[in-house]
């Protein structure tokens, strides 16, 4: 499976991140095409520039707004905001604020779930901090639309690269003081301390915040701890996001990106409802927006219910980071008023990753999966030899049968 690793020993940032991300191949274009799914205002530019840290060529992404940003995102038509003067002139939002804007983007439902993922592991730290719940968390500098993009524009990312797992060294916070809508306050900052818990830090260098807010949620909500690079990890390529400061060390923050061969066990659930008086042409419909939302597996079973009804039995598997967005389209999609929620203790995974094969129709991608270091089994994606069967005026079976046979020769 797809997975990365953050060498955190400069800290990490929002826009650290998506600086490797770059490094690593999301296409420039791809992110901003991406972003504008936001439906934001467009008082704001992405600066990605190429730059040297210590000697280490790096990428440095930078959220500009223009001076009337802020009284163009405040005008009534777009959005009514609770507004609070600081140091940096940004707009204070609630996490229900940000909630709205991210659930009326176009962007698809993977990266909604996991941005609002990150978001939610910041509110939950913050309304622990100031004592007050998680929906009234108002966001001060987390709560700029910088760190919207930032938080969003790693979440296109890590859907960009189909990245399964990620792993964090020991993180760097830096030290000193930082000074925040409420005053100076001691690095970690309270809700930064918060966010790491669970987590191996460390401060060394420069008196300067180096690990953030944004980048602490993002580990929190999506990182497991490896004191090094995994033992099952193949690194591909290496991608560096700069950071804002010139310090003794590089700051940069360095992501591997590579295949993660362990054994792919993980804990997960099982949500299931059973159905009677439902419109069956709906569930097709289901299925798309639980797969687009993260689930991991999506069927139904025929079950008889009360009064001998022919019923079906709703199931849907799925990992904690994904389980709230996934009830919730449950809810909005059938006829169901309850859940069951089942503990899945493990579910062991081949090793998968994909590999394009040649045929006379047309390349075909493969899923190759591998197990104890031995393949198990190929399979041909279907969408690709649909689109050839239909190009080539061929039956379906055909391209199929060629690009197995070819990706089998092929490997060996």
């Amino acid at each position: 499976m797809k997975a990365l690793y953050l060498d955190c020993a400069a800290g990490i940032s929002g826009n650290m991140f998506l600086g490797a991300c770059i490094q690593l191949g999301v296409p420039e274009k791809y992110l901003r095409a991406e972003l504008d799914k936001l439906n934001l205002p467009r008082d704001f530019t992405i600066e990605i520039s190429a730059v040297s840290k210590n000697g280490i060529g790096a990428a440095y992404v930078d959220v500009q707004l223009s001076k009337n940003f802020e009284d163009e995102f405040d005008r009534p038509n777009i959005r009514r905001l609770h507004r609070h003067e600081h140091a940096k002139n940004h707009t204070h939002r609630t996490f229900g604020d940000i909630k709205k804007i991210i659930d009326a983007s176009d962007l698809n439902a993977a990266v909604k779930a996991r941005a609002l993922a990150i978001f939610n592991v910041i509110a939950q730290a913050e309304g622990k901090v100031h004592q007050c719940p998680a929906e009234e968390v108002t966001f001060h500098e987390v709560g700029a639309i910088d760190s919207i993009v930032d938080i969003v524009g790693c979440a296109i990312c890590l859907d960009y690269f189909d990245a399964e797992k990620i792993f964090v060294s020991r993180i760097n916070t830096g030290s000193g003081f930082v000074k925040c809508a409420h005053g100076l306050m001691q690095i970690p900052a309270p809700a930064t301390a918060e966010l790491l818990q669970g987590f191996k830090t460390y401060h060394f260098g420069a008196e300067k915040e180096l690990t953030t807010p944004t980048g602490a949620a993002i580990v929190n909500a999506l990182a497991e701890y490896s004191a090094d690079l995994p033992e099952d990890f193949t690194s591909e390529k290496i991608g560096y996001g700069a950071g804002t400061w010139d310090l003794d060390i590089p700051n940069v923050l360095r992501v591997y990106l590579g295949e993660y061969g362990g054994k792919g066990s993980r804990h997960l659930l099982k949500l299931e409802a059973n159905i009677d008086d439902m419109n069956p042409q709906i569930y097709g419909w289901l299925y798309e927006r639980l797969f687009d939302a993260g689930a991991l597996d999506v069927w139904t079973t025929p079950i008889y219910m009360k009064k001998n009804r022919p019923a079906q039995m709703l199931s849907v598997l799925v990992d904690a980071e994904h389980r709230e967005l996934c009830t919730k389209i449950i809810f909005e999609e059938t006829t169901t008023i309850g859940l069951r929620v089942i503990e899945i203790s493990r579910r062991i995974e081949a090793v998968r990753r994909m590999a394009k094969v040649s045929t006379r129709f047309g390349d075909v991608q493969c899923k190759v999966s591998a197990f104890d270091g031995k393949i198990v089994s190929i399979t041909p994606e279907y969408e690709d030899c649909r689109r050839l069967a239909e190009k080539n005026s061929v039956p379906l079976k055909l391209v199929w049968q060629e690009a197995l046979t070819n990706q089998e020769a092929r490997l060996g």
